[in-house]
């Protein structure tokens, strides 16, 4: 039975923005022969021995939303464990734990050495996902607060999430400025966020004004405050998605959010490039904000059809298998993408 989702006139306005980044599925893009990658290499660093679903979450919606290629990065005991969830993502056990032996490596491990190994990979990545199931191990910690500084000299974008947010609130310095990061509080998230840059929250009105001030004091970041309407700020600009979701709350759901985000993110870079004959003029810092709104709406409405199907008993898996779906229902294949 169709159920389209319920959308504003400015959702459908910000809509036709974000149809413009999704690439169209070619035998070949006018700039040469497609290939494998073009449309997305995208990894999760996060996966620590307590942690092992939220990477997959994430690198699994940026894989069905239609990256190429989705890799995690985790900890050796996670990547056994994320390996049996699914053969379509890259497992790589590169991450270390403080106070663990680790009998494969040569020396103990330290931030520097195993950030190395991670840093070496970044001119074939097209965007981070930084933070699901990483946990506040210290090692764990100053790895990738390394790997986070190796990305922004290097332009690669990232999303922080979850516990890489605690690099961001003790040291607000590290990201100020940077126009290629998307960070992705809660609700508790984002009162820390806030408290940490020096914004007072108590009285802000209208709601979306406080992620406004909260990205000017970063500088310009792009932050997507998520909660009843998921506000999406730059400082400059602000937009809200307020389209209809489920309303049951289970762990995960927002590793939906962080792959999607990734993946438009990934799109935005072969928009800029030129890889098809694209529409607009879509500027670099636009196309950040437009990812993060492209991944709010993809997963609300993810949200919204696994509720329908599961009710009370939806798990965040189920909210996952809905970004098929959840795609066409928004946005849908281009003309030229269909058989």
């Amino acid at each position: 039975m169709s159920d389209p989702p319920m959308l504003s006139s400015a959702a459908k306005d910000v809509l036709k923005k974000v149809r413009m980044v999704v690439p169209p599925l070619l035998d070949k893009f006018h700039k040469g022969k497609l290939y494998v990658g073009q449309l997305g290499r995208i990894a999760v660093i996060g996966g620590s021995k307590n942690y092992t679903g939220a990477p997959f979450f994430s690198a699994n919606a940026s894989a069905r939303l239609g990256a190429d290629l989705s890799y995690v990065i985790c900890e050796p005991s996670a990547a056994q464990v994320i390996k049996t969830y699914s053969p379509n993502l890259m497992v790589s056990p590169l991450m270390r734990e403080s106070n663990t032996p680790y009998p494969q490596d040569s020396s103990p491990p330290t931030p520097d050495s195993v950030a190395a190994s991670i840093t070496e990979m970044l001119p074939r990545l097209h965007v981070l996902v930084i933070g699901p199931g990483l946990g506040r191990d210290s090692l764990m910690q100053a790895s990738v607060k390394k790997v986070i500084s190796a990305a922004r000299e290097q332009r690669v974008p990232i999303v922080l999430d979850a516990d890489a947010l605690l690099i961001v609130n003790n040291e607000p310095g590290f990201v100020r400025g940077w126009k290629e990061v998307v960070l992705t509080p809660n609700v508790v998230e984002f009162g820390r966020l806030a408290q940490a840059v020096g914004v007072d929250l108590t009285g802000t009105e209208p709601k979306e004004e406080a992620c406004a001030r909260v990205s000017r004091a970063l500088g310009g970041v792009c932050i997507i405050q998520k909660g009843e309407v998921d506000y999406i700020s730059d400082g400059k600009t602000t937009m809200s998605c307020d389209l209809a979701g489920g309303k049951k709350r289970s762990g995960g759901q927002g590793d939906t959010l962080t792959g999607s985000v990734g993946t438009f993110l990934c799109w935005r870079r072969a928009y800029l490039d030129g890889l098809w004959e694209t529409e607009g003029a879509l500027g670099e810092d636009e196309l950040v904000m437009l990812a993060a709104w492209g991944g709010a709406a993809v997963t609300r409405e993810c949200s919204r059809l696994a509720f329908r199907e599961r009710g009370r008993a939806l798990q965040a898996s189920d909210v996952g298998d809905m970004v098929p779906r959840a795609f066409e229902g928004l946005i849908g294949e281009k003309e030229g993408s269909k058989l």
